[in-house]
């Protein structure tokens, strides 16, 4: 898709959600896939999303990794985010993994989390600057030594996800490399409408 708008699309709210039958499977298959997947397995997912999005921001310019393109909309991904530049998803994954690692912080410490999550909350800035990379880099270090510090990840507290409920601190530390493997494939169709345009 062209990647020079002339304006901005119309497209849902923030926060509007995707459809249920998204939901539905969705919920069902991070639980499936977290209740049999070791900490290591998760960390090794984890590890292997944040090498392959710093890869591929590696070599572009701040007005390039600026430029928002129009995307068609990923399964779980909400239509608010399909105009996004490079830098905001990377904003975007920025706030929600510094909100994860708060979140399994908490609950591994036997501490119910303040607040609510909630997914117009975690949209990013269109003014972001290349700096964000950094920011995300430093979170991603900060998850890895938290969870590190937790020595039983399947807690009995939980805390809700927007779309998927009541969540242990096991299950949002698998749903943390899960979520940038979605946000992975945004940052690929976003460089393709670059390519093409």
């Amino acid at each position: 898709m062209n990647a020079n708008q002339d304006a901005p699309p119309h497209l849902a709210a923030p926060g509007a959600g995707i459809p249920g039958i998204e939901r539905f499977f969705g919920n069902l298959m991070i639980r499936g896939k977290a209740a049999t997947t070791t900490r290591t397995q998760a960390i090794a997912v984890f590890e292997a999303q944040r090498s392959a999005i710093l890869q591929r921001l590696e070599g572009l310019d701040e007005p390039i990794l600026s430029q928002p393109v129009l995307i068609r909309r990923l399964p779980g991904l909400e239509d608010s985010s399909r105009f996004w530049s490079l830098l905001m998803v990377v904003d975007h994954l920025r706030i929600v993994n510094q909100g994860i690692t708060g979140v399994i912080a908490e609950l591994g410490a036997g501490r119910l989390p303040a607040g609510k999550v909630s997914t117009a909350d975690v949209k990013p800035s269109a003014q972001v600057t290349k700096g964000v990379i950094i920011g995300f880099d430093q979170g991603c270090r900060d998850f890895i030594d938290t969870a590190a510090q937790i020595p039983n990840l399947k807690t009995s507290l939980t805390f809700p996800h927007p779309w998927f409920g009541p969540m242990d601190a096991a299950t949002w530390h698998f749903m943390i490399g899960f979520h940038m493997k979605l946000h992975l494939r945004q940052i690929d169709l976003i460089r393709a409408g670059l390519m093409a345009s």
